[in-house]
């Protein structure tokens, strides 16, 4: 397992091979580790490589540097995602330039039901934060299961990871270079926050070169692996709107909230929504409609109630604290359970389901009898 992860990590560092290559390499040689294994001059025929793309593949440095980088991953417990593994992000893999492989540190299911990504300007506005804030804390109360993507960047991304925190959501932070930094710095503590209740991920390995444009080949993986991409605020230029434009170009669903004519933080958004790039979005509702995920319909077909020798011990332990307790807050009830936010998130949705739980504003859970 170790030697084929360093052929997968390896292949990441040829300089001139793109994912989209890579695919083909492995492609026509059989094996990721076959590609290694050939002769130069056997190289130099594959459609796209030649001479000088042969030498690279042939220079077994890149090897050497992969051996450091496992060493790394094994260190801070990093998870490996390679593009034909079952964990691989799904909706990402049916992006013709998906990454090869990701780096992922942190817990959670990159191939859930419901992942959105919340994007917009750098220069938020306080109506741009309490739109986003808002919208979040609404699908928290509506969809207990979505998570919520963003870039970890300053604005609309740190306040919709710092929202989906705050709500109990599981929320990923996708960055544009190697785990062994954060940047911004002065977000550090979020993202070890993201890691207890989601995830960090990159196709970056540790020390690579820190590239602007990293940034923006990031966004791919943003827009690729979720349903849906919501825009808050956006100028008329920036990575919020090269996200929306790659979305689309992946078929998937486009959103962005109106703002006024002169504000030239919401121009971005106002030109998607005319242009038909994006539908306009107001509320969690028109979300709902336009991905048909209309949860009030589906809980209304639910079964009202099941016996309690159905459930799981820790549902009943839950549920046994929330009687005794009469209403409670999701993080009290983290401290009492000592379950992290994101583990009971899903506790108590079963709960609701089953009709021994009903949720309150404000995050206030309580058991019904």
């Amino acid at each position: 397992m170790k030697e084929f992860l360093k052929y997968q990590i390896a292949l990441t560092l040829i300089k001139g091979i793109g994912p989209i290559l890579a695919k083909k390499l492995i492609a026509y040689v059989g094996s990721i580790e076959g590609i290694f294994n050939e002769k130069e001059r056997s190289l130099i025929k594959i459609p796209g490589i030649g001479e000088y793309l042969a030498k690279q593949i042939s220079n077994q440095n890149v090897l050497e540097l992969a051996e450091n980088e496992i060493n790394f991953i094994s260190k801070h417990h990093i998870e490996t995602l390679f593009f034909l593994d079952k964990n691989y992000p799904e909706r990402l893999k049916q992006c013709p330039d998906s990454p090869i492989l990701l780096f992922m540190l942190g817990n959670v299911d990159l191939n859930a039901k419901k992942i959105i990504n919340v994007v917009g300007t750098r220069k938020a506005t306080a109506y741009g934060k309490e739109i986003c804030n808002r919208f979040i804390s609404e699908l928290a109360e509506r969809m207990r299961d979505i998570i919520i993507v963003s870039g970890l960047a300053y604005g609309i991304d740190i306040t919709a990871h710092k929202a989906a925190l705050t709500n109990g959501l599981q929320t990923v932070a996708v960055m544009g270079h190697g785990l062994d930094i954060i940047y911004p710095s002065q977000h550090r503590a979020i993202a070890k926050e993201i890691t207890l209740q989601g995830a960090l991920l990159t196709e970056f390995t540790s020390h690579s070169e820190f590239l602007k444009q990293n940034f923006v080949k990031r966004n791919r993986i943003v827009a690729g692996m979720t349903d849906a991409t919501i825009v808050v605020e956006s100028s008329e230029k920036g990575g919020a709107l090269i996200t929306a434009e790659l979305a689309n170009s992946y078929s998937r669903d486009v959103f962005a909230f109106p703002g006024r004519i002169d504000d030239k933080h919401s121009t971005g958004c106002n030109k998607l929504i005319k242009s038909n790039k994006a539908a306009l979005i107001e509320s969690v509702k028109d979300l709902e409609y336009i991905m048909g995920w209309d949860t009030k319909k589906k809980k209304d077909n639910l079964q009202l109630s099941i016996p309690l020798s159905q459930i799981s011990d820790d549902e009943n332990k839950i549920y046994s604290l929330l009687k005794e307790e009469g209403q409670i807050d999701i993080d009290s009830l983290s401290q009492k359970t000592e379950l992290p936010v994101y583990a009971l998130s899903a506790i108590l949705l079963n709960l609701e389901f089953a009709g021994l739980v009903k949720a309150m504003p404000g995050k206030i859970f309580a058991a019904i009898s």
